[in-house]
């Protein structure tokens, strides 16, 4: 069988086109559609708490940004969080890009191998600072920083694990650090 990958241009235009639908519930990884992965209770209850807990130590001029797209060169993931630069009305024609993020988060129970080598893997490639996974599994936040960038195998050159009773730094920007408690996030 042969599988077609798409270019994030080719991605737009079956979503443009009305071919792909919010309902399908797919997003775009290395040209690949790739199926989501159902959300369990625990899941959702750390996407909650987060949405709470990072809305508000957001410093000025960046956002909190729940399951939305955001556009890589050759993905389109839908990350738990991402944390961007600008407000709701900066994106209304485009999705945000790695130049855009401080941050993207994804919360993991059943997709944890995904999460720390697909996704680990396609962030790093793109550049982004920082990217944690809550481990709902383990009860912990992995906080992975320094991405390699585009080279032949992406990943980020840092790895730290902290557990309830641990705060994580949160530089955004220039903007003076901010304090995000491992509990506040964990379900």
């Amino acid at each position: 069988m042969k599988v077609k990958q798409f270019s994030v241009a080719e991605y737009h235009r079956l979503i443009e086109a009305g071919v792909l639908t919010e309902n399908d519930n797919i997003e775009m990884l290395e040209g690949y559609l790739v199926n989501k992965k159902p959300h369990s209770p625990p899941h959702d209850a750390a996407i909650q708490k987060g949405i709470k807990k990072l809305f508000r130590v957001l410093p000025p001029g960046w956002d909190l940004r729940a399951q939305c797209a955001i556009t890589l060169p050759e993905s389109e993931p839908e990350p738990d969080f991402a944390i961007i630069r600008g407000d709701e009305n900066a994106y209304l024609m485009h999705h945000p890009t790695a130049a855009d993020i401080g941050l993207v988060v994804e919360v993991s129970d059943s997709s944890l191998l995904g999460d720390r080598d697909d996704k680990g893997r396609i962030y790093a490639r793109a550049g982004i600072p920082c990217y944690w996974i809550v481990n709902v599994h383990d009860g912990w936040i992995e906080v992975y920083t320094s991405p390699s960038g585009p080279v032949a195998d992406p990943k980020y050159a840092l790895r730290v694990d902290h557990c309830a009773g641990d705060s994580i730094s949160v530089v955004l920007g220039s903007n003076a650090p901010v304090l995000v408690a491992v509990q506040d996030m964990l379900p």
